[in-house]
C-alpha cells in the first residue's frame, strides 16, 4: 500500500514521526531557518554527531538520532541552491527527497515529516519544489506508511495541499 501524504502547519520539531528530515547544509552543521530550530531542539549533542558524518553531497541524505526530539531520527537531507534550474536542481531536490527515504527505510522508519526543503534561503520557488517534493515522496519504498509535510507557514500549507488534491 502506498505511503498516507499529509501536509500540516506545524513546527517540525515537535513531530512524533519516527524520523523527521533536516533541510541540511552540505557541512551538516547547525544553520538558519528549520535546520537551526532543529538543532537547538536536539540539544548539543547533535552537532558533534553531525560533525563525526563529515558532511554530505547535495542531494544525498544521513542520519543521526533525535536525541532531544519525540522523533527517533533526523535524516540530514541536502537540498540545491537554486540558480535558476538550469544546473540539475529538479534532480538533486528529488534525489533529497528519495535519499532521505532511503535513509529512513534503513534506519526502520515507518514515518517521516519532511519540511519544505530548499525553499528558504536556499531560494528553490515554492511551487516548483512542492511539486518535486511531492512527486517524489509518492514513490516512496512499501515500507513507508507515513509522509507529513510539515509546513511553517500557511502559504507553504496552501502549495502542499493544492499539490496533494
Amino acid at each position: 500500500m502506498p505511503a498516507r501524504l499529509e501536509a500540516t502547519l506545524g513546527d517540525i520539531t515537535v513531530e512524533a514521526t519516527d524520523a523527521i528530515v533536516n533541510a541540511a547544509n552540505p557541512a551538516l552543521a547547525a544553520g538558519a531557518g528549520v535546520c537551526g530550530a532543529i538543532f537547538a531542539a536536539a540539544g548539543p549533542d547533535l552537532a558533534p554527531a553531525c560533525a563525526a558524518l563529515g558532511g554530505a553531497r547535495t542531494g544525498d541524505a544521513e542520519a543521526t538520532p533525535g536525541f532531544r526530539l519525540t522523533a527517533r531520527w533526523i535524516i540530514h537531507a541536502v537540498g540545491p541552491v537554486w540558480h535558476g534550474g538550469a544546473d540539475g536542481e529538479p534532480e538533486l531536490l528529488a534525489s533529497a527527497y528519495r535519499r532521505a527515504l532511503e535513509v529512513a527505510v534503513e534506519m526502520g522508519a515507518r514515518s517521516v515529516a519532511f519540511p519544505a526543503i530548499s525553499t528558504g534561503i536556499y531560494g528553490y520557488p515554492l511551487e516548483l519544489a512542492t511539486q518535486i517534493a511531492v512527486a517524489t515522496c509518492r514513490e516512496a519504498p512499501p515500507e513507508i506508511d507515513l509522509i507529513r509535510f510539515v509546513c511553517f507557514d500557511g502559504d507553504t500549507l496552501a502549495a502542499y495541499e493544492r499539490e496533494l488534491d
